[in-house]
């Protein structure tokens, strides 16, 4: 074979593995494959005709060329899908803070427009706006909050205060409170004089450390647990029982009563020949649980002289003599009965 035509050859074929790897020739490359090398006196110069070595097509392909040929595709699809992620967050960060730091718009009204509110039905601004008021407001009629009120200074108020629930969460001081039906939920904690205009009403227990003070108690029923001390008189008031005459107080006798279940006094007048037996019968207003303890005192010296004693029950005791009576004479017995 022609030495000059497996020179031709050979850089056909660098020309072609240049092609298949870069996908490019690279401009130099046609420029030394179509120069032939020179021949003098039957013999080739393997140069070139120059002193340089010949240059590999790879060489003059650029840096980012060379890269780009050995970079998986793969690779970058994955870069690609993570930098999109990453601004993604970023911007989504970013976005969120401004909507916690976004400034509510304010309007300022002129004069003007608070005299347009004063005469008119009128909307002013928009929902998210603030209005802001530099001077006094007066408000004529009635003023309709729908939201929530919120009041950075002191709340004055000149009138009444009209609540339909009120719930407080901390600490409240109250000057002078006028209510009138109160309902504590949960315990009182009173650490002045409570006074009490119209009374008190417990329907359960109640405890006192303390004393009471108290110019009139009504009770249903008093348990004392101590000692009673009475510093003045007790009055038996209640009911006046029922008394009905026996035999013993003779032919027109008469009976009367006046006091109550716990005490009393009997007057017994005699008629004409009395003989022995029970003068009179005093029935309960109200019967004991038990069978009461019944005292039974004579009022003057005919009520001593007789021989005189009592039956006693639940509902009634009776007033009797062993001897009879003196006829048209007055005797009177007081009694107390406890249970």
């Amino acid at each position: 074979m022609d030495p000059s035509q497996a020179q031709s050859d050979k850089s056909n074929d660098i020309n072609s593995l240049g092609k298949s790897e870069g996908g490019a020739q690279d401009q130099a490359a046609p420029a030394a494959a179509s120069e032939a090398p020179r021949s003098e006196g039957g013999v080739t110069d393997a140069t070139g005709g120059g002193n340089a070595a010949p240059t590999s097509p790879f060489q003059h392909r650029s840096f980012i060329r060379r890269l780009w040929d050995r970079l998986n595709i793969y690779l970058l699809l994955f870069i690609l899908v993570l930098v999109v992620a990453i601004g993604s967050v970023i911007s989504l960060t970013i976005k969120g803070k401004q909507d916690a730091y976004k400034i509510i718009a304010t309007q300022n009204l002129t004069q003007d427009e608070l005299k347009q509110l004063a005469n008119t039905d009128v909307s002013v601004g928009q929902p998210k706006q603030i209005l802001t008021i530099q001077a006094n407001a007066v408000f004529a009629g009635s003023a309709l909050i729908r939201g929530d009120l919120e009041v950075a200074g002191t709340l004055k108020l000149g009138g009444d205060l009209s609540l339909k629930n009120l719930t407080v969460n901390g600490a409240t001081k109250l000057g002078d409170v006028t209510a009138s039906n109160l309902t504590v939920g949960s315990s009182l904690n009173v650490q002045g004089t409570l006074t009490l205009n119209s009374g008190i009403s417990v329907a359960g227990q109640s405890n006192f450390n303390g004393g009471i003070v108290a110019s009139s108690v009504i009770t249903g029923a008093l348990q004392l647990n101590g000692d009673l001390r009475l510093t003045h008189h007790i009055i038996a008031g209640g009911t006046i029982p029922n008394i009905s005459k026996g035999t013993a107080v003779g032919g027109g006798g008469t009976v009367s009563l006046s006091g109550s279940d716990t005490a009393g006094s009997v007057a017994i007048n005699t008629g004409s020949s009395p003989p022995a037996g029970c003068f009179a019968t005093v029935t309960f207003s109200e019967a004991f649980a038990n069978t009461p303890h019944v005292v039974v005192t004579p009022i003057g010296t005919a009520s001593a002289g007789l021989d005189y004693y009592i039956t006693r029950s639940t509902s009634n005791f009776i007033i009797c003599s062993t001897n009879a009576a003196p006829a048209g004479e007055s005797f009177g017995f007081d009694y107390v009965a406890l249970d």
